[in-house]
């Protein structure tokens, strides 16, 4: 016969009236099933003298239907009807006891009455937790807070304490789901608190705090453990970690989409209208820059503006010099307020473009881009002159210029006359590149000013394989902590150091993987669409692997200097063992991963820094000062005699496994001064021996604020106006 429900209720609470028997039904809930043992143990009673009184108050709870024994376990836990009846204790409690001053500020910018189901719908929604244990986090999180009297809680401090709860119970996997990402209150203040505060400086406080969330989010949730420590620890560096699941590194451009197209911005803004294809060439550059502001916001670093002359040279037909210079002019100086950008320039039409269907300004066929190489060289000229003369005070640092060097530069008067302008750009203010592109197979390929290098290897097809697309992500390797953790032994160094590539082509295939599932949201304007013809071939961009301080690697591997033949062949045969294994995992991972050695400020300062630390100067072999450490990312040269001697360039020819994703050499002219046909003569050894594929030349330089000069090499007193607080240091290359 049932029991009315009225008499069970009655027993219901006869049943939780005595404290040890809820402390029985708590015990259960927290801990969850334990054994006749464990509950006299928590209960801290003696088995001996308490068993009997044990006993009873346990059958209580079971003919109360509260507790049930599971025979297989030999374990009691608690009913459906004990977990109600506990929920109903908690509430009578919280009525009873809790303040009903103590509030909490959400930070929804809301004040509102402390609510534990709350905490227990966090955790279930933000950190996946079973709805059972969230509720047990929940309860003791406001045991918690109660004992602590606070009257006013924010919602970090809520969280805090939810985790610190979580880490005693060893939850750390639902702990790294719930931590609350930002920025310390005391770093934030340093950064406003700064003096002379201006416009551009509140934008990068902005921009400061947002990396860092970014950079905690993705360390904590984008990459797995093993890639997440060998970062923060030094032994990789993930290059843009701030940006890294939003954005590309770099983009090559084909701005013959936007000419012919115009630019379609109702994807990013419907009430922006869109701009037609332009009809002369100061719509078509405006056109130009108003894309790459556009881009800027979609990709991390760099953009390359290809075969500028040449796609531009239509828009140039029968237009006086003088206005195309003024129109140039206008665009350059734009560009260096705005976006990071490399122009690369033609001196010659190449054959590959040749052939290709040249437009009007009005969007109609108007033969071959053959057909205007006059114009071509012409406009290479002008804006040789623009950078000449905003060079001519002060260097200009953006945007980049890049020259390319072909077999006919030196044949062709023409070219030969615009490579000897490139070089008196360099002799004196200016920082252009030079890309020989004069060796077999290499016609096709270009470059940006990182070094990173495209090649028309893919599909065979220029267009395809190298405009449009570009560099997807980099990862550092640091090879001499390598070097340290094998203790010389060098088949523990090469299992190192494959550790070290496989970690990073992981983390570059995550980003891949990432931008393909979100790329749409992320980058309307990039991954936009004429015809069905996406802009930026994703897919084709190159994933690099680049390796920071090959050179202090080899020359604390073996004790010697780079120049001893020991040291060179380590660093010869480390170098093919990269470049094959980076070739083993692109066949697993990414049909364009490649080892490089690229410039990167961030990395080798950081990485070199990192090791001193830990390894002490005295053991740590680095570049720079023990202020300023940082391991080698550019190959350096120095000229003797104005020449570059042979067996440097020998020795850079074999590393050319290394490089097969990109490389830069810095050509360093030290003090001295040097006219344009001097470096033009180095430029031509350099061509002809064909080790070096990309270079720039490099010096100090001295700039008055005061008197808006500058001079070769560093100066502690203006040598003009005599001024020595109005000084700036120009040295692109320090530093890497």
């Amino acid at each position: 016969m049932s029991v009315p429900h009225r008499v069970r209720g009655v027993k219901i609470l006869k049943a939780v009236s005595s404290p040890l028997r809820l402390q029985i039904l708590n015990l259960l809930f927290d801990k969850g099933p334990l054994s006749y043992t464990e509950l006299m143990s928590a209960l801290k009673m003696n088995p001996s003298r308490d068993a009997g009184r044990f006993a009873y108050h346990l059958k209580f709870l079971l003919k109360a239907d509260l507790i049930e024994a599971v025979v297989e376990t030999r374990k009691y836990c608690l009913t459906e009807l004990g977990k109600m009846v506990i929920d109903v204790a908690d509430r009578i409690d919280k009525k009873a006891f809790t303040p009903k001053s103590m509030l909490v500020r959400e930070s929804r910018s809301a004040i509102e009455e402390f609510d534990a189901n709350k905490i227990a719908s966090s955790l279930i929604k933000e950190a996946r937790m079973p709805a059972e244990l969230a509720q047990k986090v929940a309860k003791e999180a406001e045991k918690q807070l109660l004992k602590s009297k606070i009257k006013y809680l924010t919602a970090p401090l809520v969280r805090e304490v939810v985790n610190a709860i979580l880490i005693e119970k060893g939850l750390e996997e639902y702990r790294n789901k719930l931590t609350r990402l930002g920025v310390p209150v005391h770093d934030v203040t340093s950064l406003i608190e700064q003096e002379n505060t201006t416009q551009q400086q509140t934008r990068s406080i902005h921009q400061a705090t947002g990396e860092t969330v970014l950079k905690e989010y993705t360390l904590l949730n984008v990459f797995p453990r093993d890639i997440a420590d060998a970062h923060l620890s030094g032994s990789l560096h993930i290059n843009g970690l701030s940006s890294w699941i939003l954005r590309p590194t770099e983009i090559t451009h084909d701005t013959r989409f936007f000419l012919q197209h115009g630019l379609n911005t109702e994807k990013i803004n419907p009430l922006q209208p869109s701009i037609p294809p332009p009809k002369n060439l100061e719509t078509a550059l405006s056109l130009i820059f108003s894309a790459l502001l556009h881009v800027s916001k979609e990709v991390d670093t760099t953009q390359t503006l290809e075969y500028f002359n040449i796609f531009l040279a239509p828009y140039t037909k029968n237009i006086e010099p003088s206005k195309v210079k003024e129109a140039l002019h206008t665009f350059i100086a734009n560009l260096a307020q705005h976006a990071d950008t490399s122009i690369s320039l033609e001196l010659t039409v190449p054959d590959h473009t040749d052939e290709k269907t040249a437009f009007r300004p009005s969007g109609n066929a108007i033969g071959r881009y053959g057909d205007f190489k006059e114009e071509s060289q012409i406009l290479a000229s002008l804006l040789l002159d623009t950078f000449l003369e905003q060079s001519a005070q002060k260097p200009l640092l953006n945007p980049k210029l890049i020259v390319k060097i072909r077999e006919e530069a030196f044949s062709d008067e023409r070219a030969k006359a615009l490579l000897l302008k490139a070089h008196k750009l360099a002799s004196d203010n200016g920082t252009p590149y030079f890309a020989n592109l004069a060796g077999k197979n290499q016609g096709q390929s270009v470059f940006s000013s990182t070094g990173t290098k495209l090649n028309a290897d893919l599909s065979g097809d220029w267009e395809i394989d190298t405009l449009r697309t570009g560099c997807l992500g980099v990862v550092t390797v640091n090879v001499p902590r390598a070097v340290y953790e094998c203790e010389k032994d060098q088949t523990r160094f090469n299992e190192i150091l494959k550790e070290r590539l496989e970690m990073a082509s992981r983390a570059l295939e995550i980003k891949y993987r990432a931008l393909k599932q979100h790329g749409k949201g992320l980058l309307p304007f990039v991954l936009q669409s004429s015809n069905g013809d996406q802009y930026l071939r994703l897919d084709n961009c190159l994933r690099i692997i680049n390796l920071a301080g090959l050179k202090e690697a080899a020359e604390t591997f073996c004790t010697k200097d780079i120049g001893n033949e020991k040291t060179l062949n380590f660093v010869q045969e480390t170098a093919q063992n990269i470049s094959a294994f980076i070739h083993k995992i692109g066949r697993r991972r990414g049909k364009r991963l490649w080892a490089a050695v690229l410039p990167s400020f961030e990395a080798s300062e950081r990485l070199a820094q990192l090791d001193v630390e830990r390894y002490g100067v005295a053991k740590t072999r680095f570049s720079g000062t023990r202020d300023k450490p940082f391991y080698s990312t550019v190959d350096r040269l120095t000229l003797q005699n104005a020449k570059i001697p042979q067996e440097l360039i020998a020795k850079r020819g074999k590393l050319s496994e290394v490089h097969a994703g990109g490389g830069l050499s810095v050509i360093e002219l030290g003090e001295s001064e040097y006219k344009a046909d001097e470096l033009m003569a180095v430029t031509k050894q350099l061509v002809e021996d064909g080790g070096v594929e990309f270079f720039a030349y490099n010096r100090r330089l001295t700039y008055c604020v005061n008197c808006k000069k500058t001079w070769p090499g560093l100066s502690h007193k203006c040598l003009s106006c005599g001024a020595v607080g109005t000084l700036v240091f120009f040295d692109r290359f320090a530093g890497v």
